[in-house]
């Protein structure tokens, strides 16, 4: 594997975790990382930090503040 594979990997890690990518491309980023130490340790991380973003940051949000941020967005 180049480094230029390498790149593109990571470039697209994101996407790849978010099921942004095509079918192929998913497919291609995969092969990749399966046989790439580096990438597969970059992604092992990716999907470890998502777990405990997911786990830890679970702050409620004030009803208010949800109205305002709502009524924001809608502007």
């Amino acid at each position: 594997m180049s480094g230029k594979d390498c790149d593109e990997a990571l470039e697209e890690l994101y996407g790849y975790l978010d099921g942004e990518l095509t079918p192929e491309r998913r497919s291609l980023i995969r092969s990749h990382i399966d046989d790439c130490g580096p990438c597969l340790d970059a992604f092992d991380f990716e999907v470890e930090l998502r777990q405990v973003l997911s786990r830890k940051c679970r702050d409620t949000v004030p009803e208010d503040l949800r109205r305002r941020i709502a009524a924001a967005l809608r502007l």
